[in-house]
């Protein structure tokens, strides 16, 4: 019969004494042997992913930063108001950014990498399929993908990723990780997403400005004509009826338009009393509704909207403008809640035919965005000075050149 036992030398403590095996073995050997096998075993274990690294700048450049002047990897981001109108995404691969609406009022910009050469990011019209804030890729060693919002069903997808400063991804749009989740957290299933390439897309899709160049619903580029000379205002002949209301006013172009559930529903002429006194991109939100009635005349049948003569007739009665509060904007946080004076509101005049429309459209909730930028690139026949979109020589050396149509 075999047996074990174990005794303490008093010569030798850290020795034991096996009878089956006739000599002395060391008992310090024996964790050595455990920890072994421990490290066998957690070796065998899956071995967690590891945290997905993040991209790009932390914070939200100020609102007024040029756009030529956003390095690669910073962004802007200007609402999460999640209640003010049907959102879109448009990306333009020449100028390697994003641009994000909401309401058709620019609410955020970002730089971008979208796909190299052999994994050109596909141009058109998308909706975000699916949503998922820990993507990984099932195609690239499991490379972390957050807030991936899907575009294709073969691998096209915005998410969180590098941005050297020129397209270098497998044919997704890469964001800074701060930007990437704004857009994720604001977004919903069904957001259309436009991606536009110069020779291919209208110019308002490849330099898009502070207006929505595109309906929100279908990204249908939206052709909106500009008023005819002595033209003071236009409004639509149907426009929506339910919706929240925004609105854009370019000091440039001395012109106010406005949205209802993203659709543009008039714009006017507009005069500025002290047009130097106040600058930048600032926003407004309305406090108070407007007061008063007004008379809502039928549009003439015959043509696309309702538009004005040089002599308008003006309805009896004309509503008040509502009162307004600032929105914190980067930069500008400190005016967050800041009520807008009466005076500075009353430095904008519009036709009273045109207010008469308007104004009784305006309730608690409604915004305002004033700019010094033109309404479109075209208005102004410049152009901002774009990213260079071409990769340093022999980059792509160092990463795999195997083609797939996704990047995920």
């Amino acid at each position: 019969m075999t047996y074990q036992s174990e005794e303490r030398n008093l010569s030798h403590p850290s020795q034991v004494w096996s009878h089956d095996m006739g000599r002395y073995r060391s008992a310090a050997a024996r964790p050595r042997r455990i920890t072994a096998g421990l490290l066998v075993a957690l070796l065998a274990l899956p071995l967690p992913s590891l945290a997905a690294p993040f991209w790009g700048e932390r914070q939200s450049s100020p609102v007024d930063t040029p756009l030529d002047a956003l390095v690669p990897g910073a962004w802007i981001w200007g609402g999460d108001d999640t209640r003010g109108g049907p959102m879109a995404v448009v990306v333009s691969l020449t100028e390697q950014r994003a641009y994000v609406y909401r309401n058709g009022v620019l609410i955020g910009v970002s730089t971008i990498s979208s796909g190299r050469p052999g994994y050109d990011t596909p141009t058109g019209v998308f909706t975000v399929l699916q949503k998922d804030r820990d993507h990984r890729s099932n195609l690239y060693n499991d490379a972390p993908m957050p807030f991936q919002q899907r575009l294709t069903w073969d691998g096209i997808a915005l998410h969180a990723g590098g941005l050297p400063g020129y397209p270098e991804s497998h044919g997704c749009v890469h964001l800074p990780s701060g930007f990437a989740r704004h857009l994720f957290d604001a977004s919903n299933l069904g957001m259309t997403v436009v991606v536009a390439k110069a020779g291919e897309a209208p110019v308002s899709l490849v330099h898009p400005g502070p207006a929505s160049p595109i309906d929100p619903h279908t990204g249908a580029d939206i052709d909106s004509p500009p008023l005819a000379n002595g033209q003071p205002w236009a409004w639509a002949l149907s426009p929506p009826t339910v919706g929240p209301i925004s609105m854009i006013l370019s000091r440039s172009d001395r012109m106010l338009v406005v949205y209802r559930n993203g659709i543009e529903i008039g714009r006017s002429r507009v005069e500025l009393a002290r047009p130097d006194e106040h600058g930048g991109t600032r926003a407004y939100i309305v406090e108070g509704g407007a007061t008063g009635t007004s008379a809502n005349p039928e549009p003439s049948a015959n043509t696309a909207s309702s538009t004005a003569t040089n002599t308008p007739t003006a309805p009896a009665s004309t509503p008040t403008m509502p009162s307004w509060i600032a929105i914190g904007v980067p930069g500008a946080e400190q005016q967050a809640g800041q009520r807008v004076p009466a005076s500075v509101v009353n430095q904008v005049s519009l036709p009273d035919a045109f207010k008469a429309r308007l104004l009784p459209l305006l309730v608690p909730g409604s915004v305002l965005v004033a700019t010094d930028a033109p309404l479109s690139a075209q208005s102004n026949g410049e152009h901002l000075r774009v990213i260079d979109s071409a990769g340093p020589r022999g980059w792509l050396d160092e990463v795999d050149t195997a083609r797939h149509l996704g990047g995920d």
